[in-house]
């Protein structure tokens, strides 16, 4: 697809906005993009108030906290805590490990706890009709071997076993 406004480069800088429900598209190529302010990373000029936010729920700044761990290196690429506050994101995954204690208490003091507890994720409608026939079924498997039904006993698992693999 070529830039909408030079029609000579392709296009790698695609923009949809909504507004009034009325869907705006416009597909720049890069020198395009620049041209009129636009960057690959919109964020990169804005500056990202996660230092503030960490602050306010540590309670104290960033800067302050050398003493306390702020001091504390990733092993893997060197990040401080206080790097992380003012990026709002970690250098790599070792900062999980190097941090975890700053980050449990941070996830203390948003969430309450450090362990998610919530709703857990719907699972498919046929998923359900399908553990509900099959509960149904083993109901009246056992009625039929109670009742000494055995010809009946072996249609109904058989059925079970056929729901079980569709699973």
């Amino acid at each position: 697809m070529l830039c909408q406004e030079c029609g000579k480069t392709e296009a790698g800088v695609h923009l949809t906005q909504i507004v009034n429900n009325k869907k705006t598209v416009l597909n720049l190529c890069r020198e395009c993009a620049e041209r009129r302010g636009m960057t690959a990373n919109p964020l990169v000029q804005v500056p990202f108030p996660l230092a503030e936010i960490l602050s306010s729920m540590m309670g104290e700044a960033p800067e302050k906290k050398k003493g306390r761990g702020g001091e504390t290196r990733c092993p893997g690429c060197g990040f401080t805590f206080a790097e992380f506050s003012k990026v709002g994101r970690f250098g790599c995954g070792q900062c999980y490990r190097a941090f975890q204690p700053q980050v449990s208490d941070l996830l203390r003091r948003i969430h309450g706890s450090t362990r998610h507890i919530g709703r857990k994720p719907t699972q498919e409608p046929e998923i359900d009709t399908v553990l509900i026939e099959e509960k149904r079924l083993e109901d009246e498997l056992k009625k039929a071997i109670a009742a000494e039904d055995f010809e009946k006993a072996a249609r109904l698992r058989d059925r079970i076993k056929t729901l079980m693999r569709q699973d």
